[in-house]
């Protein structure tokens, strides 16, 4: 009877730690050009960052953090107390991060997220608004050197114009995309300024899987103030 009772809890143990080996994330990382330093394992909670995870390297170029992921949610790797920081979607599994020590953010390479693959997608058309915004300011400064009105309100539509493609472009990104977490992510991070229209539009698109996240709860929590508070 008691090896009966202890082969009982043996397996319930096994399954305990199979259970939680299942949201484990594992932050694969190499580091070009690294020779010694600590590298923390962030993300933010409430409204502060935290550390989940830390290592001391030594004379390697790579090196592994984890996680136990409830929720995907964004991560950071941060390099010391220094400024250094890679910003990605975490989820579990395993997430490849390639980089190099003197450019440590701009040369990031992430994979093993899809959620990460499709915030990567986001960026990119980002930048290209924010490209077009950049002409358009000069565009304004030009105008405004020349002291020419019509040209200051030709620009002044413009840039009107610009934010209504960028806003209805971000909302229809996170619609298309309302089956994975970075949607209500992107909602929260780029539309919080915008009609409660659209918040609500990418609120109601969610999956019920991506409605129990951590991002997902927070902008139907966001919607509802927003509803209580017009009411």
């Amino acid at each position: 009877m008691k090896k009966t009772c202890l082969i009982f809890l043996v397996a319930l143990s096994i399954l305990a730690c199979s259970k939680e080996s299942d949201n484990t994330m594992y932050v694969k990382a190499q580091v070009k050009g690294l020779k010694k330093g600590t590298f923390f394992l962030q993300k933010q909670m409430d409204s502060m960052i935290i550390s989940v995870d830390s290592i001391s390297v030594n004379g390697k170029e790579d090196f592994v953090l984890t996680d136990q992921v409830i929720s995907p949610e964004m991560y950071y790797l941060t390099l010391g107390n220094s400024s250094k920081r890679i910003a990605f979607f975490g989820e579990k599994d395993s997430i490849y991060i390639d980089t190099q020590l003197d450019l440590f953010s701009v040369k990031a390479k992430i994979k093993g997220s899809d959620n990460q693959d499709i915030l990567n997608q986001f960026n990119d058309f980002q930048q290209k608004f924010n490209d077009q915004r950049l002409d358009l300011v000069k565009e304004e400064f030009e105008a405004r050197k020349k002291n020419s009105q019509d040209s200051i309100d030709m620009v002044a539509a413009k840039l009107r114009n610009w934010n209504k493609r960028r806003i209805l472009y971000t909302t229809n990104f996170a619609v298309k995309h309302a089956d994975h977490e970075v949607a209500p992510y992107i909602a929260l991070t780029e539309l919080t300024n915008t009609t409660i229209k659209l918040l609500d539009t990418v609120n109601k698109s969610m999956t019920p899987e991506v409605r129990q996240s951590k991002y997902g709860k927070q902008l139907e929590s966001f919607v509802k103030d927003i509803k209580t508070t017009e009411e």
